[in-house]
């Protein structure tokens, strides 16, 4: 990672989480409203029978409405684990038996599958802090999904969640950055 580079995600990172923090609980009830209806809408349209998701945390975009759906109407759903190696480990979840994980984020309670068992899935939701109008994702500084998108022989189709202001034109990109092919906001989905 350059120093300029690396400098402008942390700058973007900081400004994102902060401004995150800032959202009222109206803004939050009608952006779940809008991300759930759309994630909906993407699962239905590409029939999935199992997905990769995240369990979102208090200042992420919400998807648990949408992860509630996917269990009521059968399907399999799994999680990441963190791993200190940078791999991600996954589990079946049901959506609401969660515990902390490395660097306190929420995990599933269940038993843990290895990294292939996300080669299975139709869809994979992956968080992010910027989405850019190229499909160019910027993550949280960790790497855990670039690494596993970057791995992966067949990829299933790959849409990250953000809040209407974090699509923006352009983030900056490094060389081991992996691009989705869609991008689920409030006020819509957007295609790569």
């Amino acid at each position: 990672m350059t120093d300029d580079v690396g400098n402008a995600k942390r700058a973007l990172r900081a400004e994102i989480r902060q401004k995150r923090r800032t959202l009222g609980a109206h803004e939050r009830e009608t952006t779940t409203e809008g991300i759930t209806q759309h994630l909906t809408e993407l699962a239905t349209s590409l029939s999935v029978r199992s997905i990769a998701a995240y369990l979102s945390t208090d200042v992420e975009p919400n998807t648990r409405p949408f992860l509630n759906w996917a269990f009521a109407n059968g399907i399999r759903v799994l999680f990441p684990i963190t791993r200190a190696d940078g791999l991600l480990d996954w589990a079946v979840g049901d959506g609401e038996s969660e515990r902390r994980g490395l660097f306190d984020l929420p995990e599933p309670v269940g038993e843990v599958l290895s990294p292939m068992a996300i080669n299975d899935v139709d869809l994979i939701v992956v968080p992010a802090a910027s989405i850019d109008h190229g499909g160019m994702r910027m993550g949280w500084g960790r790497g855990y999904f670039d690494k596993t998108l970057g791995s992966m022989e067949r990829r299933p189709p790959v849409y990250a969640v953000v809040f209407d202001p974090e699509y923006v034109e352009s983030v900056p990109r490094e060389r081991h950055d992996q691009p989705v092919d869609g991008v689920v906001t409030p006020s819509g989905i957007h295609e790569f």
